[in-house]
């Protein structure tokens, strides 16, 4: 058997069997961090929580004045009519005009934003590397890793063997 020195803590106290062990000392360090994350995503969500809060007020208040403009636009339009009326037409024939204007610009506003709803297009890319995710998220040992991870490079998704090297 050899002899071997025995080993001292930094405060310079022999080594005795309460020091813990590396295992226990990485689950303790696991322990923290996770706690640790756990209290960070508790943060952000206080922090996001009463700014939602503030936003959905704020978007109410906008909703708000806007449908008093859109109530008020309504004077705009009688106004324009009796203008029309006071250049000699008749005042049905001037809201009939008014009215017509108004069913233009609608149906022109609806087919502008029924084409712009046909260009969207879904997250192709995301959901390709979302179905990949359950292979990934595989547990293995270092090394012997079976799957290949997905990695994007210059917005193209390519699979990779983690055991060959980037260059």
């Amino acid at each position: 058997m050899a002899h071997s020195a025995p080993s001292t803590r930094p405060s310079g106290l022999p080594a005795g069997p309460e020091e813990p062990s590396i295992g226990s000392l990485v689950q303790s360090a696991m322990a923290d961090v996770s706690t640790l994350i756990r209290s960070e995503v508790e943060l952000a969500k206080a922090e996001v929580g009463a700014s939602v809060k503030k936003v959905g007020i704020g978007g109410g208040l906008i909703a708000a004045g806007g449908v008093m403009l859109a109530f008020s636009s309504i004077f705009l339009f009688i106004g324009i009519a009796e203008l029309i009326t006071w250049l000699g037409l008749a005042r049905w024939i001037a809201y009939l005009i008014v009215f017509g204007g108004l069913v233009l610009v609608g149906a022109l506003v609806i087919l502008v934003g029924i084409r712009t709803t046909k260009k969207f297009r879904k997250p192709e890319r995301t959901i390709e590397t979302l179905k990949d995710l359950p292979d990934v998220m595989r547990r293995e040992a270092p090394g012997q890793r079976q799957h290949d991870l997905p990695v994007v490079r210059g917005g193209e998704i390519v699979k990779t063997d983690p055991h060959t090297r980037l260059g």
